[in-house]
């Protein structure tokens, strides 16, 4: 039997005296609730230090606290913490949980005899806000059902109808607006929207709001009637314009017309006649 070699030896003695626990989690909050995320069940008195290296939509950022009397640091500056359980258990605390505090949480907690690493993945849910109304849409008019602002995307369903299309805008800041219409053709007088979340037990049914239907009605002919008016007074003031300004032309034309008819004004000549030819006339007379 040929002799083991001595660093494989040493590498089974470091691995059963050092263990190193490592896996990838992923955690799941609802928005506006105070979060405790957990590096390990064990408590201070085993362990060696703690290190969260946090990785989020906005910025990364390190917070970490030693056993052996190291200065503690904290670069988030955003409320999180390290902080205790009554049994002297560390957690990290993120209070009011937001979509800013969204993504990677890398921690390391050693301990003697072993180490525990962790990626955690985090993410959030919310419930949507759901709303269901008639629209005009020309002379048509359409059933709407919304589930806004959620997260993951609500499912949206009519009944009776069959066959409806649904649409999933994934907005910027994480959430998720789910909207489904019908046409008029479509729907039946007892239409009924049902909306789906996973943080519901039980789905969500709204019945399309009618008296939005009026409102819009209303609006619709109010923008009707003043663009009606609008292109009439626009009509109207196209014609007057055209009318003073044919009338102003034809002033302009009859004062020209009446200027140039008028004879020429002369002056009378005896008025005009030096004196000295007056008198020669004169004398002329008497000789």
């Amino acid at each position: 039997m040929r002799p083991i070699p001595w660093i494989f030896t040493v590498t089974v003695l470091f691995s059963v005296v050092w263990s190193v626990e490592q896996a990838n989690r992923k955690e799941v909050f609802n928005i506006g609730t105070n979060v405790i995320l957990m590096c390990s069940n064990k408590t201070w008195n085993e362990i060696l230090y703690v290190i969260w290296n946090i990785t989020i939509r906005n910025h990364s950022c390190m917070i970490s606290f030693s056993n052996d009397g190291a200065d503690s640091v904290n670069s988030c500056k955003d409320g999180k913490s390290l902080q205790n359980t009554s049994s002297a258990q560390p957690y990290l605390y993120i209070p009011n949980f937001s979509a800013d505090d969204v993504g990677l949480y890398m921690c390391e907690s050693p301990y003697n005899g072993g180490s525990e690493n962790y990626n955690i993945n985090v993410s959030f849910t919310v419930a949507p806000k759901i709303s269901a109304w008639l629209e005009y849409n020309g002379s048509k008019r359409v059933a709407v059902c919304r589930a806004d602002q959620g997260n993951p995307a609500a499912k949206i369903s009519w009944s009776p109808a069959e066959n409806t299309s649904v649409e999933i805008i994934h907005e910027a800041d994480g959430f998720f607006t789910v909207e489904s219409r019908l046409s008029e053709e479509e729907y039946p007088e007892n239409l009924t929207c049902i909306i789906g979340h996973q943080l519901w037990s039980q789905n969500k049914t709204l019945v399309p709001d009618r008296n939005k239907t009026m409102a819009a009605a209303k609006a619709h002919l109010a923008l009707t009637y003043a663009g009606v008016v609008g292109v009439v007074l626009v009509i109207l003031a196209g014609f007057v314009y055209f009318v003073l300004k044919k009338s102003h032309l034809f002033a302009l034309c009859q004062q020209t017309n009446t200027s140039t008819s008028k004879p020429p004004v002369t002056d009378d000549v005896e008025e005009v006649e030096p004196y000295a030819s007056y008198v020669q006339r004169v004398n002329s007379i008497y000789n």
